[in-house]
């Protein structure tokens, strides 16, 4: 885990980076969140979606997020949110790279929300969101050699899937092209109620594809959804995961909601020793479902440091043995 932030170089960062948020005496580093620099470290990092601070500006999301510790950052693109593309002059771009920066954070990953079944008009502005995304992600990406990478799910509905999978992969195929020109990345995520659902279907797609610009988004919890081995769909799926998403299911008079890491079944602990074992050495990802942050009263500084503190306990024993 990274070096605790003090609030000088908090304070500096936000300042150099002409942040329109006072950070101020807000944020207060709790003792019990603090990485320990003694501890054993796994390879992977951990990382907080900002598709669950809608509410929050970029800067002050940022902030937060260095605050709790997290090491990792994956800005939405989506209409509404403070980076979507429309949204992010040239300028504004390099004042959220030091931001960033200064506060130590990674921007590993960037959600998009792209189908690739679609009309020629539709795949034109596909093409197009590629292209702004692709951007964004090499203006923000870390000075390390991993790729820059966009995820997004693909739509459909389950029951599709053997109509769906053809135009897929001719949609794919397309994208694959796309970002081959803009040197990037794209994770593609099964989702339960997506027609490409399973670990199976993801993998044969990204197989066949054959493309090292078409790769996977791993996301336990849609397929603990359908009754599915968390090791069994990670072994699966790891040799072409580039990135991974985490949150929980909670199971209520027969129905399952999303709901925040720890809140759940998932032994993190588990997961995250498999992790280690298949050499994961990309970001491990707090994503906040829709079904959570559009509630009404949802706070997402108190859920990101929920989730913190679930995630971090096992990181450590995890990473103790």
């Amino acid at each position: 885990m990274h070096q605790p932030l003090s609030r000088r170089r908090f304070l500096s960062a936000a300042t150099s980076a002409t942040s329109v948020f006072a950070f101020g005496s807000r944020f207060r580093r709790c003792s019990v969140l603090a990485a320990d620099q003694t501890a054993p470290k796994l390879p992977f990092t951990l990382g907080f979606s900002l598709y669950g601070m809608k509410t929050l500006p970029i800067d002050e999301a940022l902030g937060t997020c260095a605050e709790i510790g997290y090491r990792d950052v994956e800005p939405a693109l989506l209409p509404g949110y403070d980076t979507e593309p429309k949204r992010v002059s040239a300028a504004r771009r390099k004042e959220i790279r030091s931001l960033a920066d200064g506060l130590g954070l990674r921007i590993p990953c960037l959600m998009e929300n792209i189908r690739p079944v679609v009309d020629d008009k539709a795949q034109a502005e596909n093409f197009e969101k590629i292209a702004l995304a692709a951007e964004l992600a090499h203006a923000w990406k870390p000075a390390d050699p991993a790729p820059a990478i966009i995820e997004t799910v693909l739509g459909g509905k389950p029951e599709e899937w053997s109509k769906f999978r053809a135009p897929l992969l001719d949609g794919l195929g397309k994208w694959a092209d796309a970002a081959k020109k803009h040197n990037l990345v794209i994770a593609i995520k099964a989702h339960v109620a997506g027609a490409m659902h399973t670990p199976d279907d993801t993998l044969g797609v990204v197989r066949e594809l054959n493309s090292p610009h078409i790769k996977a988004a791993y996301d336990f919890s849609h397929f603990e959804r359908q009754g599915l081995d968390l090791e069994e769909s990670l072994r699966t799926l790891a040799p072409e995961t580039v990135f991974v998403h985490v949150k929980d299911n909670r199971e209520t008079a027969g129905k399952f909601d999303f709901v925040l890491p720890g809140e759940g079944d998932i032994d993190y602990v588990r997961y995250f020793r498999i992790l280690k074992e298949l050499k994961y050495a990309g970001s491990v990802t707090v994503e906040v479902s829709s079904a959570v942050h559009q509630k009404p009263g949802y706070d997402p500084k108190a859920a990101a440091r929920k989730s913190f503190q679930s995630l971090h306990a096992a990181y450590v024993k995890a990473a103790a043995g």
